[in-house]
Formats: C-alpha cells, sequence, structure tokens
C-alpha cells in the first residue's frame, strides 16, 4: 500500500490546478479517496471531527449487503436445477447464479459510474458517491432474466432524472435504485411482472420443464393460492422466488445488523416500518370476513399480518430502501412517522390492490416525496411547543 500511495502522490501534481491533466481532477480524486482516507483536515471553527467519511459510510452499506447477494446469486442457481429437475453441487448452483447477476452488477456499475464521472467533469466537481451503494441495489431489485440493456436504460434514467437534475448525491428526493426499478416497471412491465422473470431460463427456453410454476409467494397470495403459499422456514431463509436480493429475511436481517451496530442504519425507520406493516396486516385480517369482498380478495385479506413481513421487498425496502439518508427524514420524530407510513401503505396497495401486490415501492418512492413535509411540522410543531413554553415563563 505505502509503494501505491507513493506512486499517486507523484501522479497528483499532474491533476492539480496547473498541471497537465487538470480537467481530470475529478476523476484522480474519486480513485484517490476512494483507496485512502483523505488528507483534508479542518483547521479553525467547530466542527465534529472523526475519520469517517461518505465513501466509508457507503462501503458500510454495500458490505451490508453481501449476504443478499451471496444468498441471490445462490438461490437463482437453486430454482434454475429445481425447474430443470436436474442436480447440482453448492458450487454449481453458486456458480450458476453467480454468471448471472455478476453482467447485471457490472453494467449497473459501469452506467452509473460513468455518468456520475461525466458530471463531475463537466460541473468541475468531486466525483458523488452515492452511486456505491445504489449500484448494488438496482440489481438486486431486479428479476434474474431481466436484460442487460434494460438494466443500463434504468441506471441511466435513474442517474440523471433521479438525481443529477436534481444536483447530484444529497439533492435528490426520490431513492435512485427504486427510480430504477420503476421505470422499468412501467415501461416493460411484461419483464418485470408474471411468472417467467423469476426463473433463469424460463424467457430463453433453455430447458425448463413446462409444469413448473415461477409464479412467487406473494403472486400465488394475491391469486387467492394461499395454500400454495412456502412454509415459513423457506420464507425466513428465503428459498423462494422473487427478486435477486430480496427473497431471504434472514440475509436481510444480517445486513440490519450490521448497519445498526455501526449506525449507519436508522433504527427509527427500520422499526417503524415493520410496525405499520403489522398494523395494516392486523387490520386487514379483522376485515377478512366482511361481506362485498370477492374469495380471492378474503383469502388475501386473511394472510397473517406477519408473512406480509417476509412476502415480496417489504423486509429489503424496510432496511436498504426506506433508511436512504437523502430521500428520508431527518427528524427523530419524523423518522418513525415516516417509517410508519411506509408499512402501512406498503400492506394497503399490495393487499388492496390486486393488479399490483408488491406495494413496497410506491410506498417509498410516495413518502420520498412527503418526507419533507413530514419534517416541516415536525419542526414546526416542536417550535410551537418551545414558543408556548417561553409564554409561560415569561
Amino acid at each position: 500500500m505505502k509503494s501505491l500511495r507513493r506512486y499517486l502522490d507523484k501522479l497528483k501534481p499532474h491533476f492539480e490546478k496547473g498541471g497537465k491533466f487538470e480537467k481530470l481532477h475529478s476523476t484522480f480524486d474519486a480513485f484517490e479517496t476512494f483507496m485512502f482516507v483523505p488528507d483534508k483536515v479542518t483547521t479553525k471553527g467547530a466542527h465534529i471531527r472523526d475519520s469517517v467519511d461518505m465513501k466509508r459510510t457507503m462501503s458500510i452499506v454495500v458490505f451490508a449487503l453481501v449476504p443478499t447477494i451471496l444468498f441471490g446469486m445462490w438461490n437463482i442457481g437453486f430454482h434454475h436445477f429445481k425447474a430443470t429437475g436436474q442436480e447440482g453441487t453448492l458450487f454449481e448452483i453458486f456458480w450458476l447464479g453467480f454468471l448471472r447477476v455478476l453482467p447485471i452488477i457490472v453494467v449497473s456499475y459501469g452506467v452509473g459510474l460513468g455518468i456520475e464521472f461525466a458530471f463531475a467533469q463537466f460541473r468541475g466537481h468531486e466525483v458523488n458517491e452515492g452511486f456505491l451503494v445504489s449500484g448494488m441495489l438496482i440489481p438486486l431489485v431486479l428479476p434474474v432474466d431481466v436484460p442487460l440493456w434494460m438494466v443500463a436504460l434504468a441506471t441511466a434514467f435513474a442517474v440523471i432524472i433521479g438525481k443529477e437534475v436534481f444536483g447530484g448525491t444529497g439533492m435528490n428526493i426520490l431513492n435512485p435504485a427504486l427510480t430504477a426499478r420503476a421505470f422499468l416497471f412501467f415501461a416493460y412491465p411484461s419483464y418485470m411482472s408474471g411468472d417467467e422473470v423469476w426463473t433463469h431460463g424460463m424467457i430463453q427456453g433453455e430447458g425448463i420443464v413446462d409444469t413448473f410454476s415461477g409464479a412467487t409467494p406473494l403472486a400465488e397470495a394475491a391469486a387467492g393460492n394461499i395454500d400454495k403459499l412456502p412454509q415459513l422456514s423457506e420464507m425466513f431463509f428465503g428459498t423462494i422466488l422473487g427478486s435477486i436480493g430480496e427473497t431471504s429475511t434472514l440475509a436481510i436481517l444480517i445486513g440490519a445488523a450490521i448497519l445498526l451496530f455501526t449506525g449507519v442504519g436508522s433504527a427509527r425507520i427500520m422499526i417503524s416500518t415493520f410496525v405499520g406493516g403489522l398494523v395494516m396486516g392486523l387490520l386487514l385480517n379483522a376485515f377478512s370476513t366482511a361481506e362485498g369482498l370477492s374469495e380471492t380478495a378474503q383469502a388475501f385479506f386473511s394472510v397473517p399480518a406477519w408473512q406480509h413481513l417476509m412476502l415480496g421487498g417489504f423486509a429489503f425496502g424496510a432496511v436498504f430502501m426506506a433508511t436512504d439518508p437523502v430521500s428520508a427524514s431527518q427528524t427523530p420524530k419524523g423518522k418513525i412517522i415516516y417509517g410508519f407510513l411506509i408499512g402501512f401503505l406498503a400492506i394497503l396497495i399490495r393487499v388492496v390492490n390486486p393488479a399490483y401486490p408488491e406495494g413496497v415501492m410506491l410506498a417509498i418512492l410516495l413518502m420520498n416525496v412527503f418526507a419533507p413535509l413530514i419534517d416541516h411540522y415536525v419542526i414546526e410543531n416542536n417550535i410551537k411547543k418551545r414558543l408556548k413554553r417561553a409564554k409561560i415563563k415569561a
């Protein structure tokens, strides 16, 4: 590492003001600060000082995503071999999933970082670090067989329209990864829904048997096929169909523990999101026998509230999407309100609208828009309380 540091120090003058490559300063700075802690320090004024910068924070989030990435790769291979009736070793199963997921990750990072670097050079700013996380989240919320050109298009849309037009990292009002997924869902719905998109090989026709059903548990529940829901252990460990990184509740909880232990993730948002989903689930259970509901609706209303927390992308959204520090509420009380409403609305959309059983994405994007309003009223309420106390003392 010392030799690399000396080599970078030797190159650095060429990228600073007056150097031959001063216009590429943003690019050089991005690589340097990614590998080494920046040597810039505060010399005056009152500031909080520590060694944690945004790159380190983003790196922790990526590290927390590793369990979901690894399990997602294995799960893809597991369901492919299961669908084809073949047997494979642990390595063969994982390797098949790895070969499917890696190109999606490469395209996501390649397109996203390319756009980030281009905007940084054009503006003369430092390269934003936020895409370190978004570049990994985008593949994890997509089906396994989504075409790579769609991944590139959605990533470009998320970075340019979802973030850069607002000023870049820290200025966006919507979660970039969910913006990419929403774009694909509404622009190319056939590639984001239905039975064939969840198991590798079904679209390409690579020998998948005709009798195999590729429906996700959430799709089965929405269709009223409650008897076809998987066992609790299958839902918890994640051996079910779904987006690449959203199936394993266990892997997601491991990531949540890492985020909470390091102080990167918000416990208020995570817990309140699960509470909100549980409350709405219980309310729907209470109305499952109401008159006027179809048999399919009654069946979906009767799904135990706690099972909703492990179905679809609810847990993944609560841990990794709702807690986005930029698009979420900032005040302590606002985070609780924000998270609760996400969970509450996610289950409401999921169950009441059978055409759209996965409501987590819309719930989070909707609350992203309302997060500043929530914080505004929380702050205004605090100001009124303090003014009232001031008048009493006076």
